[in-house]
């Protein structure tokens, strides 16, 4: 699917008008790819490496424009079931116009980021800032997640909660493999600047890019320390948490066990002291009571 955008003072709006100085392909089918290989003279191989998701992030400067191979955060639903994915995204940048390539439809050219674009190579450098954001804002998540797995571990008797957490700690592997590579790509275009022709604005723009990506990379790499430091605690409460089920079950099964067994005692097929008294039932049941007692008592005392 092809979406074209026109530059309007400072902004980024849909258009159908040609010529469009930005195209974003979504899942392009054949035809767009051979309109991108035959016309733009793309590779086809990096069409191809920008709808991979294990593609490593890349620079190659080509003889009539740059192709930026980057990784973004996959869009997160329900059925991911705690596993935040990273896809690959590619940003084809030429003197006038820059063709973006998803795997996915997601809005891009949205908020108060985009309001003051001027050029193509600003449009793509704040889709890097985007991206950046993106990643913010996902570790966000998984750190509310995992506070609220941790609460719910607290109390847990089965391994569900922390499989999730698993889950949660292979994601921030993913994405600190992503954001370290993007980091990569960044340096490589931030020394490439003035080869690229990019404007002061630009390059200091580049130059904040880098910071803000750098920060992200530290969160998520606290993040992953805390979730991974924390794992075998979080694995003992959950043990500790069926020793005690465990424990009171005991309680109860030898409470119960102690008055039955006096019970018993008293229904043997044989003569017995006490048979033939009135009383002889209740005073049964009150040996067996007291006995219930005591060994509840005594269990109290040891400070079982």
């Amino acid at each position: 699917m092809l979406k074209k955008y026109h530059m309007v003072e400072g902004r980024i709006v849909p258009t159908d008008a040609e010529p469009a100085p930005i195209w974003v392909l979504v899942c392009p089918d054949e035809v767009e790819k051979r309109m991108l290989v035959d016309t733009l003279k793309v590779d086809e191989h990096t069409l191809n490496s920008a709808l991979d998701p294990d593609e490593v992030s890349r620079l190659e400067f080509e003889p009539e424009h740059l192709a930026l191979i980057f990784k973004r955060p996959k869009s997160y639903t329900a059925e991911d079931n705690f596993l935040f994915k990273v896809l690959s995204a590619g940003a084809f940048l030429f003197k006038d116009r820059l063709v973006v390539v998803l795997s996915e439809d997601v809005p891009l050219f949205d908020g108060k980021l985009f309001q003051r674009t001027a050029t193509v190579a600003s449009a793509m450098i704040k889709l890097i800032y985007r991206t950046v954001f993106h990643f913010v804002e996902h570790l966000r998540v998984i750190n509310m997640l995992s506070d609220s797995l941790e609460n719910k571990i607290s109390q847990a008797m089965e391994n569900r909660y922390l499989l999730s957490l698993f889950t949660l700690e292979k994601s921030l592997v993913y994405y600190l493999n992503a954001i370290n590579a993007n980091a990569n790509v960044l340096e490589k275009i931030r020394a490439a600047s003035s080869r690229l022709g990019f404007s002061t604005e630009d390059q200091e723009a580049m130059e904040d890019l880098a910071i803000e990506n750098q920060q992200c990379y530290k969160q998520a790499e606290i993040y992953s320390n805390i979730l991974s430091s924390l794992m075998d605690a979080r694995v003992s409460i959950v043990n500790n948490n069926i020793s005690m089920l465990m424990k009171r079950l005991n309680i109860i099964t030898i409470g119960i066990m102690v008055p039955t067994f006096v019970v018993s005692a008293f229904s043997m097929n044989v003569s017995l002291p006490l048979q033939h008294h009135p009383w002889a039932f209740w005073i049964a049941m009150g040996m067996a009571f007291s006995a219930m007692l005591g060994f509840l008592g005594w269990w109290w005392w040891r400070k079982w």
